[in-house]
């Protein structure tokens, strides 16, 4: 059974929540938006539970990018991702 850590508090907490919105931008620039779509819930989930000083310690950079990506890409106007990919109806063709 895997130990449990004790929840974050303090500056602590906010260094987490920066952690998880630099990854979830490298996987924004790389393209990977499943990975992005997780971290940033995370991200989200912790960033929630700060006071308004602590979400003052954020850099405004990172708390610019979570609520924009938050809202424009990821909202919940926009349309959920799909499950498996589709196959392409112009496959190549081998001809003899």
């Amino acid at each position: 059974m895997a130990k449990q850590d004790p929840p974050l508090v303090g500056e602590q907490l906010v260094k987490e929540v920066c952690r998880r919105i630099r990854v979830a931008r490298t996987y924004w620039d790389a393209h990977n938006n499943a990975a992005c779509r997780g971290e940033r819930e995370r991200a989200l989930a912790l960033y929630n539970t700060l006071t308004k000083e602590q979400k003052q310690q954020i850099p405004q950079v990172l708390r610019v990018w979570l609520r924009y990506r938050s809202e424009k890409y990821f909202g919940t106007d926009r349309t959920p991702p799909k499950s498996a990919r589709r196959k392409s109806s112009r496959t190549a063709t081998k001809v003899e």
